[in-house]
């Protein structure tokens, strides 16, 4: 490995790292200081062993070179009928439909130490040209050959030496800037690195990045004060480049933005780039400033590519093509708004298409020819295992460390165990709760004042047959909110969504840690809300059992918690939007309140329905309760007189209600007076219906709904957020 120190470490100057050459590049894992790059055994990695020859005296340079030859996608869009021209980037299929072309036989390079510019109007096929460079679109689909340096790449590889930063700025916004960069350090770099280093790494770049004097500000949103407009798109940019990746996307990281930001964002690419890394961005419309900044670029119309070159060729390129760049024009400018005339004539930009391959061939920037002129082809020919390697030792791909050094073929795809991933995003769900206690404030309120409602209207109640139906009443409604209540899991999740989706697209974390993490930490929060609701109601309904009833009670309430949570966190895995989770929730929570069998008793129900009442959530908790209540009273629920109480003979005077009793008990040939018990607690149940069960059985079900759900969450997230065009 190469020595890191001395003179050949670089330093800092006026709050900015400055590249130094002394005798090759460094890159930007030895500007953000030197790291030791181990990992833990267990981890799954991903086997870059293509077979070919490692070098042992290879140059300490091995630069990266992404090639994309002949690029192609459609999508099949619906006709709408009408005339026989199609548009130009509009084919017709054998079978009479239609298909769009996106991109349309793309080709060109990119090269380590440069950024590549895709520029054109507003679909184009900028995003589409880069979402296909960083293997997001589904497979399949994409038409062509993507390689690093001349190997085609995985894509669990791509994963691991890639970062993708999307146009949308999708940051948490109760985290500062500086505690946004060290979760990513956290998820990005490997556990063997103390935390003093990861910390030391995140400072470092938190001065390439220009964010010293926001360190300490939160990211904010439309409801909170944060960083600027610019800063946050340094920060998401610095999230992904923690772990210094060779290849580097960017989908129109300048959008949005004034051009003074802009330039800042883009300045930093360019020592990103510079640093050893491949950066490849769309744009729209860069100012003269940022096209100083650019290496390569490619116009595209219509997913066709109109120019391929470097920003010093395109005067040359336009004067060929007849239509020469005023002095005093931005060349860019000029040059997206010939194109957009062109797309607007009757042959479109085919001209200009047709022009920039025969400008190709002039001049000879062919892969071959222009790997010659710049003597690649000795630089070239090292396979990709002994590149990414080399990088490595040079403190670059940090999260990507070989486990071996003896089998540097195999880099891990995750850069810590299960467990730790599991602690950092608790870590990180436990500080945004803390500083937005609103959210489980309002929850606890709701859950307090529907307890204490409840026990105000159902106020010691008596053991009447009046009693009977509102204890019934009572439970249905308990069970039933808690479920309810459950439903504000739907905006958690899909606030964070695309946050997940952007990190765990390039391995930041395992999708069972975000499950296993979320499935933990509501537990404490569910035992709290249990409580309070218990506590609230128990005593004050006068309900039986006692302590042990409580108890009992307390873990039927929450066990109706977690099938209620885990249902509606599946549910949120599933639906992605808003409202439409919330009605999709409502209605379902409604038809389990429905088939419980509070309404209708399971004997009474319809045999076509009756598998919906073995699904229903609130059947069980609902069950377990009653039970408990009913089973747990020694004494009688009716007796005698009591028979009358719901029937017009209840006005009967009490004496005529015992002679009644009386004449009963001699056809029925029992003795049957006005203190006999005539329905138990037993009684009650099987009236209900409810024989099938034991209470305790009720309660474990509602447990095994619950963690059936978190799987099913699991694997909605595992196929629903692949964040790849189809």
């Amino acid at each position: 490995m190469a020595s890191i120190g001395g003179d050949n470490f670089p330093y800092f100057t006026n709050n900015e790292l400055e590249l130094r050459e002394i005798g090759r590049r460094p890159t930007l894992g030895e500007l953000l200081k030197r790291v030791e790059d181990a990992q833990s055994p267990d981890h799954s990695v991903v086997d870059v062993s293509y077979g070919c020859r490692y070098l042992a005296e290879a140059p300490l340079l091995y630069p990266f070179k992404l090639s994309f030859r002949n690029l192609s996608y459609s999508v099949k869009v619906r006709g709408r009928g009408g005339g026989s021209s199609l548009p130009e980037n509009l084919a017709a299929e054998e079978s009479g439909g239609r298909v769009k072309l996106l991109l349309n036989d793309i080709s060109g390079d990119a090269r380590e130490g440069e950024i590549m510019a895709v520029l054109g109007a507003s679909g184009s096929g900028k995003s589409t040209l880069i979402d296909a460079l960083a293997d997001r679109i589904a497979k399949g689909k994409l038409k062509g050959k993507v390689t690093l340096n001349n190997e085609v790449l995985e894509s669990g590889l791509l994963k691991v030496i890639s970062a993708y930063v999307m146009q949308d700025d999708l940051l948490f916004p109760m985290l500062t800037v500086e505690e946004t960069l060290m979760f990513s350090a956290e998820f990005r770099l490997p556990r063997s690195l103390s935390k003093s280093k990861k910390k030391a790494r995140v400072q470092a770049l938190i001065n390439q990045l220009g964010l010293t004097t926001a360190a300490n500000t939160v990211i904010g949103d439309e409801g909170h004060r944060g960083v600027s407009g610019g800063e946050r798109r340094r920060v998401s940019i610095g999230i992904d480049i923690i772990h210094d990746p060779i290849l580097l996307f960017l989908d129109e990281p300048t959008s949005g933005l004034d051009s003074t930001s802009a330039f800042m964002v883009v300045k930093v690419l360019q020592r990103i780039a510079q640093s050893g890394s491949i950066v490849i961005m769309s744009i729209h419309q860069p100012s003269y400033r940022i096209l100083s900044l650019l290496d390569r670029l490619i116009f595209l119309s219509h997913g066709q590519t109109v120019y391929s070159g470097s920003p010093t060729d395109l005067p040359n390129f336009l004067a060929e093509f007849g239509h020469p760049i005023p002095g005093n024009e931005n060349r860019t400018e000029f040059a997206l708004d010939l194109v957009r005339d062109l797309e607007e004539t009757v042959g479109g930009t085919k001209s200009m298409v047709e022009h920039n391959k025969s400008w190709q061939r002039k001049n000879n920037v062919h892969l071959e020819d222009y790997e010659i002129h710049r003597d690649f082809s000795r630089r070239f020919h090292l396979c990709l295992k002994d590149a990414i390697s080399a990088s490595i030792s040079r403190g670059k791909l940090v999260s990507g460390a070989p486990i071996d050094s003896s089998r540097s073929s195999s880099f891990s795809k995750f850069s810590n165990p299960l467990w730790v991933e599991i602690l950092v995003i608790a870590k990180r769900s436990i500080m945004n709760s803390r500083r937005m206690p609103e959210l489980f404030g309002i929850r606890l309120g709701a859950v307090l004042i529907t307890g204490i409602i409840l026990a105000t209207m159902f106020w010691h109640l008596d053991n009447s047959p009046k009693g009977i139906q509102e204890r019934l009443g009572f439970f249905a409604f308990a069970m039933s909110t808690t479920f309810y209540t459950c439903a504000e899991a739907i905006p958690v999740f899909l606030q964070e969504r695309y946050i997940f989706m952007r990190e765990t697209a390039y391995n930041a974390y395992r999708r069972s840690s975000y499950v296993l993490a979320h499935s933990l930490l509501s537990i404490p929060s569910l035992i709290i809300l249990s409580i309070t609701f218990a506590g609230t109601t128990y005593f004050a309904v006068n309900l039986a059992g006692g302590f042990s009833g409580f108890v009992f009670f307390f873990f039927a309430i929450l066990s109706a918690f977690w099938a209620g949570s885990s249902f509606v966190t599946f549910l949120s895995g599933v639906v992605s939007h808003v409202m439409l989770g919330y009605t999709v929730v409502v209605a379902i929570l409604a038809y389990f309140l429905l088939f419980s069998g509070f309404f209708l008793s399971r004997d009474r129900m319809p045999p076509y329905w009756i598998w919906f009442h073995y699904m229903s959530l609130v059947k069980y908790p609902y069950e377990a309760v009653l039970q408990n209540e009913f089973e747990a009273k020694s004494g009688c629920f009716i007796r005698g007189v009591q028979m009358f109480d719901n029937t017009p003979l209840a006005v009967v005077p009490s004496a005529m209600k015992v002679e009644l009793l009386k004449s009963m008990g001699k056809t029925l040939g029992l003795n049957i007076t006005g203190s006999t018990c005539v329905t138990t607690g037993s009684d009650v149940l099987r009236q209900q219906g409810i024989t099938d069960l034991s209470k305790w059985n009720c309660i474990w079900i509602s447990v095994a709904w619950g963690f059936l759900f978190r799987i099913l969450f699991y694997f909605a997230l595992l196929f629903g957020s692949k964040n790849k065009r189809k």
